[in-house]
Parts: C-alpha cells; sequence; structure tokens
C-alpha cells in the first residue's frame, strides 16, 4: 500500500517507531499483543472489517483475508446500499442526505506500547473526510477508537448520527449486560440475549452520562459472559453526557455495534473547516471470561485514563451524614479532631457552607454564591484549612458550580447564564437549575469558582465536585435560535474546557467525580479525578452489589466507598465492604463505642498498609453476590506475594451447605501463610485455616472454608508468601 509506506516513512522520521510490517497492502493490522482487529481495503476502495479476535501469531495467514471479499464497512454510511443502522448520517446543505465514503489514505505509528492507526476517508461528490483513529495499547489489551468529522461545503452540514464506532461480529449467539438502576440502585446487571432486530441503550441527561443506565456494558459471543471463560467483550463510552450503544442484529445474525453521543435532540449544525471530534469509545475483547477482561480494563485505567492513576489515595472523614447541613465552625473543628483520632489522610466539609443573602441551610438556596455563610463559620474556610493542619490532616471541600438555585444572588444577577426556556415556567431538579457551559462566559465563571477558592486558601487539598441535576428546561440563552440542536453536546465540551484549565494549573489537585451519586461514572470525565462516588447509597449490602458491577469497568482505587450508618450493620461489616475500594469514612465518631473506635483506626491503619494490594493490585472476583447470600472477591499483588480476601455473608437459610472458597491469581508454586485480619479488638479468628500455610496450587484447586452461615457477617483474610 503506497500510501500507507509513505506516512510510515514519514513516522520515522517523527522519531515513532512504523508498525506497518508484513501486512499485505490492502489490509490494516490494529492489534494489541493479545487482540487483531483487521481492515481490509476493497477494489472499491471501501474500508471493511475483515476480523475481530484473538491474535494471529503467523503473518502469512493475513494473506487469506487480502484475498477474500467479505466483510461490513468499518463505517457504515446513510443513503447509500445498507439497510441497517448506520455510523454516520448527514444532510448537506444541498440537501442531499447521502454519503459515500472510500479510502484516501492511513497512518500507523507505534510509540512505547501504544499503536496509533488513522484512516482518513473521502466522498468523492463533496468535499468531506471522515477520519477514523485506532489507539491499540499492547500491554493491556484495550482499543481506543474514535472519529473526526469536517468538510469543505460553503454552508453548514448538519449531523444527524456520528458513532465514535462501529465493530461487527459474526457469532452463532450474542449475549448483552447493561447496568441499569436509579438514584441509590445504581448498576445492576441485567444479561439478555440479543436476536433479529435492534437494542439500544442509552440517556438523555445531558450533563451527566447515567441515571438509569451506565456508559459501559459486557458481550458474550457465542454464550452468556463468564467470569473465567469465554470469549466477551467490555465497552464504554468516555463522555460525561447523553450516549447511545446500538446492538443491530442482522438477518445473517451478524451483530454490528455502533457506541457514540447520543443524536437524540442533538442534530448538530457543522461550519466547513470546523472538525468535530467524536468521544473515545474504549473496549477489550478476550477468550477468557469477564475477569481477565476486567483486569486489562483496570491496568489501563491505571496507566493512561484515571487522574494520577499510579499514584496514592487519600482516605477521608466527610462531615455529611453527620452533620447534613446544621453545623457551624467549632462542630466541624471538633470532626477535624475526630479525623487525626482515626488516622485518615483527610477531612472533607461537605454541603452546606456557602451563601449570605441565601444561606444554604437546605438544598433550596444558595447554589452559585460561592462564599462562606458567615453566621455558620465566622472564621471562614481559612479557620478550617488552618485546624487540620494543626490537627496533621488534609482539608478537602465539596462544591457544585455547574449548578445554581433560583434563590441565590448568582441567579438574580445572571438569568442569561442559566439554562432554561424563555416562555415557559422553570422545572427544578433538586431545586437547582445547570449553568450554561456553552457560553464562555459561564466557562470562564465556573472555573472562576476553583481557582478563587484555591487562590485564597491554598491550603485545601482535595475538592468533591457535584452535578445532581441533569439538564432540564433545555433551552441556551447564548446558542440562539439556530443553534439550540447543539446544546447537549456543548455543554459537556464547554465543562471538558473548565476541566483542562484547572487541570493545567492545578497538575496535582485530586477531586471525586460525584453527580448525585454514580451519575458521571466514564473515562473522560475520570481524566480530571482521581475517583468517583459510586453511588450515595452506602448500605453495605447494597454497596455489595454496586461496588461488584463498578468492577468490571473502574479499579478500587476508583471507586469511593465509605462507611456510613446506613444499614446499621455492625462497624465491621461495614468497614470490610468499604475496604475493596477506595475507603472513606462518614460517620458519626464521637457516637462509637471505644472498641469501635479501636477497630476502625486498626482497619485504617491495615488499608493503608494493604494499598498496593487493593488499589493496584489484579483483581479477581471469586463468587458473585447475584448467585446466593454469599461473595467474594480477592486482591493480588503484581508479584503475587500478597493477597487479601474478602467474603460477605448476607442471609444465608438455615444448615446451608457452604463450599471452598478457591482463590486465582497465586503463584502455584509459593507457599503462602493465612491470616485473618481487620478483627474487632478482643475476638480472636474462628477459621480453621488461620495461621495455616498452603500452596498456591492448592488454594486455587482446593480453596478454604471461608463462608459461615451467620447473617451480616464479613471475613477479610490476608496471605503472605512465603
Amino acid at each position: 500500500m503506497k500510501k500507507l509506506l509513505t506516512a510510515c516513512a514519514w513516522a520515522l522520521s517523527a522519531g515513532t517507531v512504523c508498525v506497518a510490517g508484513e501486512v499485505p497492502e490492502n489490509l490494516i493490522r490494529i492489534g494489541t499483543d493479545r487482540t487483531d482487529l483487521i481492515l481490509r481495503i476493497g477494489d472499491d476502495d471501501r474500508v471493511r472489517q475483515a476480523y475481530l479476535g484473538p491474535k494471529l501469531e503467523n503473518a502469512a495467514d493475513l494473506e487469506h483475508f487480502a484475498e477474500s471479499g467479505g466483510g461490513t464497512e468499518a463505517y457504515v454510511t446513510y443513503g447509500m446500499e445498507d439497510y441497517f443502522e448506520p455510523a454516520v448520517r448527514v444532510l448537506h446543505a444541498d440537501g442531499n442526505p447521502s454519503l459515500l465514503l472510500t479510502y484516501k489514505n492511513s497512518t500507523q505509528s507505534r510509540n512505547d506500547s501504544v499503536q496509533t492507526t488513522e484512516i482518513v476517508l473521502e466522498d468523492e461528490k463533496y468535499p468531506f473526510e471522515v477520519r477514523l483513529f485506532y489507539e491499540a495499547y499492547l500491554r493491556e489489551n484495550v482499543i481506543r477508537m474514535w472519529t473526526e468529522i469536517e468538510h469543505g461545503e460553503k454552508k453548514p452540514v448538519t449531523l444527524y448520527n456520528y458513532a465514535s464506532s462501529m465493530l461487527h461480529f459474526g457469532k452463532d449467539a450474542y449475549w448483552m449486560t447493561e447496568f441499569s438502576g436509579d438514584w441509590a440502585h445504581e448498576v445492576n446487571m441485567d444479561e439478555q440475549r440479543l436476536t433479529f432486530g435492534k437494542k439500544i441503550v442509552d440517556t438523555k441527561l445531558g450533563s451527566r452520562a447515567n441515571l438509569h443506565v451506565s456508559p459501559f456494558f459486557l458481550l458474550g459471543l457465542d454464550a452468556p459472559a463468564a467470569e473465567n471463560t469465554g470469549e466477551v467483550v467490555i465497552g464504554t463510552l468516555g463522555w460525561t453526557g447523553n450516549f447511545r450503544f446500538t446492538f443491530e442484529v442482522d438477518n445473517a445474525n451478524n451483530l454490528r455495534l455502533i457506541s457514540g453521543i447520543n443524536p437524540s435532540g442533538s442534530e448538530y449544525r457543522l461550519p466547513g473547516g470546523e472538525v468535530f471530534r467524536t468521544p473515545d469509545f474504549i473496549f477489550t475483547y478476550g477468550t477468557e471470561g469477564t475477569g481477565a477482561a476486567s483486569r486489562d480494563f483496570h491496568d489501563w485505567a491505571r496507566r493512561y485514563r484515571l487522574k494520577d492513576g499510579m499514584g496514592d489515595r487519600m482516605t477521608l472523614l466527610n462531615n455529611w451524614e453527620a452533620t447534613y447541613f446544621d453545623f457551624d465552625q467549632a462542630k466541624l473543628e471538633k470532626i477535624i479532631a475526630d479525623a487525626a483520632g482515626l488516622g485518615v489522610d483527610m477531612f472533607l466539609l461537605d454541603d452546606g457552607w456557602f451563601g449570605n443573602k441565601y444561606p444554604r441551610s437546605s438544598d433550596n438556596a444558595g447554589l452559585g454564591d460561592w462564599d462562606e455563610t458567615k453566621t455558620k463559620l465566622p472564621g471562614g474556610i481559612g479557620a478550617l484549612t488552618d485546624a487540620a493542619e494543626r490537627e496533621g490532616v488534609k482539608f478537602g471541600l465539596w462544591i457544585e458550580p455547574e449548578m445554581v438555585n433560583p434563590k441565590s444572588e448568582l441567579y438574580e444577577k445572571h438569568k442569561e447564564w442559566v439554562i432554561h426556556l424563555p416562555n415557559r415556567d422553570e422545572y427544578l431538579y433538586r431545586n437547582q437549575m445547570v449553568l450554561d457551559l456553552s457560553n464562555p462566559e459561564v466557562q470562564d465563571y465556573v472555573f472562576g469558582v476553583v481557582d478563587g477558592l484555591l487562590t485564597r486558601y491554598p491550603g485545601i487539598a482535595y475538592f468533591k465536585w457535584d452535578c445532581n441535576s441533569p439538564i432540564t428546561n433545555i433551552y441556551s440563552p447564548y446558542l440562539g435560535t439556530g443553534k439550540q440542536a447543539n446544546l447537549y453536546v456543548d455543554y459537556v465540551r464547554g465543562l471538558y474546557k473548565v476541566l483542562d484549565r484547572i487541570a493545567a494549573k492545578y497538575p496535582t489537585l485530586p477531586m471525586m467525580l460525584c453527580s448525585g451519586g454514580g451519575g458521571r461514572t466514564d473515562y473522560e470525565g475520570l481524566k480530571y479525578f482521581t475517583e468517583f462516588w459510586a453511588s450515595d447509597n452506602t448500605d453495605p449490602v447494597e454497596r455489595i452489589f454496586i461496588q461488584w458491577g463498578y468492577s468490571y469497568l473502574f479499579p478500587a482505587k476508583a471507586t469511593a466507598a465509605h462507611v456510613t450508618s446506613w444499614g446499621k450493620q455492625s462497624l465491621k461489616f461495614r468497614t470490610d465492604v468499604a475496604m475493596t475500594g477506595k475507603l472513606g469514612f462518614d460517620i458519626r465518631v464521637d457516637e462509637l463505642s471505644a472498641p469501635e473506635k479501636e477497630f476502625a483506626r486498626q482497619a485504617v491503619a491495615t488499608y493503608g498498609r494493604l494499598k498496593p494490594v487493593i488499589l493496584d493490585g489484579d483483581q479477581y472476583r471469586l463468587v458473585s453476590p447475584y448467585s446466593g447470600e454469599h461473595s467474594s472477591l480477592m486482591y493480588v499483588d503484581k508479584e503475587r506475594g500478597k493477597a487479601a480476601v474478602f467474603v460477605f455473608n448476607r442471609n444465608p437459610r438455615y444448615s446451608e451447605p457452604l463450599r471452598n472458597v478457591r482463590l486465582r491469581g497465586l503463584d502455584p508454586q509459593k507457599v503462602y501463610s493465612v491470616k485473618e485480619i481487620n478483627l474487632m479488638p478482643g475476638t480472636k479468628s474462628g477459621l480453621a485455616a488461620d495461621g495455616q500455610r498452603y500452596s498456591g496450587d492448592y488454594l486455587m484447586k482446593v480453596g478454604l472454608p471461608l463462608f459461615s452461615g451467620a447473617h451480616l457477617t464479613s471475613t477479610v483474610v490476608e496471605l503472605t508468601a512465603e
């Protein structure tokens, strides 16, 4: 392929490594160390997907794809001969609704262990280009896809569909798992077989990706997705707004998977010369079940996507459930001292600290007025950061800068900054409305909230950034009548512009991403945040399921999990559940008994010691909570020298048979000592295995008797290789 070879020569001169290899000239090979995605340029110059599957070891076999004429277009257009869902649909200014995209050129390069491929497609009748990008992470076995759309027409072109990606599968059967739910009831796993027709998973929330369904999925090929066996795909869209996954099975039982921004209400007017970049679709394909695929995703996220993904995470004490809106400076200083007593790294001040004309004494006032309430905090935030410094803990602060209450000075001064319909009554969600981030003035204001606080109070070490309301009253005073359909897209882009500015000025600032619980759990938002708030539901029984669901895509260090008073289970049970994520506390420390305080202090110290295992190790889901009243998962460090096993018993039946828990991820040749940890003070382990030594081979093939018939109990076991 002459153009590809020319591109490789350019790549070499630029200091990157060309990876075209011995690929036939009409093929483009995209792949990781374990997966191949092969595209074929046909005699008609249209680009088709020829193969997606396990890595082909014999390069000579690629000739078979070069010689065949099969496959489906890699980016199907609307208006030609295809009768199923397209990846792209446009309307030219002259009224023509069609595109016919053919191969123009491609480039491919490699930098370290990342292979980047760009394929340029063009329409011979119109000055219209689509550029397909594939970034393959060789070690992590993850592929990231996105698209750029650009035209040179004299008048704007309307984009009706503009997918980030299109993938094709030819299997006997397909099973898709979606993660659905509601506020405080996130990521419930629901698996269904895909048959002829179309299944759409989407949201229309505007300012957040999910409320009733999450922006990620599992796909089982030929069989339902299993933990340790079988062909699976795990995919997600990196977009903090409306998304859509389309799964369409055709008359030949082929599946096309289309991912991208939800185009509903977003017919985007694109001027000539402007580039429309779609969000990233990120996926992994594997043949060893969802467990291995999840570990690939976790490794990729830590190394390439999470803010400070390879760094540490702070434990914290939050005041929200201890005080709600009812606090003053003295009460907060007492809680700061409690944080130091627990041994956590930080105190986090939640909602309720701001507003003067309209004090934030409930959720119906104050949003938008980001100065301290003088009657509550006469010494201001500065007095609290000073108190935290005296106690030896960091200070974090809750903000919700994208939102406004009608009862606020900001609303009174700048109603034109608020998304609202000009001729209808306002609909409030949680008594608030959304600021118009498509407006550059609003972007400056939101950045100024963060910048102003950090400038005045450099002792602030952390933000919890919330976003409780979807976009309602959908109309932008800034965009005017001609571009209202651009609002959903331009809002999210405006948010990213703000976050880019914050990251540039405060590159090491850790932040938690929150949105009425788990409303923003996407990998584009997490470029700017060290962790996300998984759910406002902190009942540990519910959190077992919620954190289990998130674990398919997100490593433990990304998933904030707090010990609270929800559920009224034992402090040990609540803490053990929270320790499977990024640990925090949100409790009345003064209401704990002396043994409970001692247990909490010891648990914080134990968690700190096991951070390299839990936060940076490999996760293995051993027994699913969906399979019965028991569940278990474990973490193993990368050297397979240390492991932590978590076991939970919810409400087992009387005399229920209790099977061994077979462990995974250990070195079969090593011998491990077993020790139960996280015990309440004054208690001893009742495990028969406590203090015993076993080979990794035995632990993985035979397992240990770790489950109990006792209700709402938990066990944590530490394994140490000798």
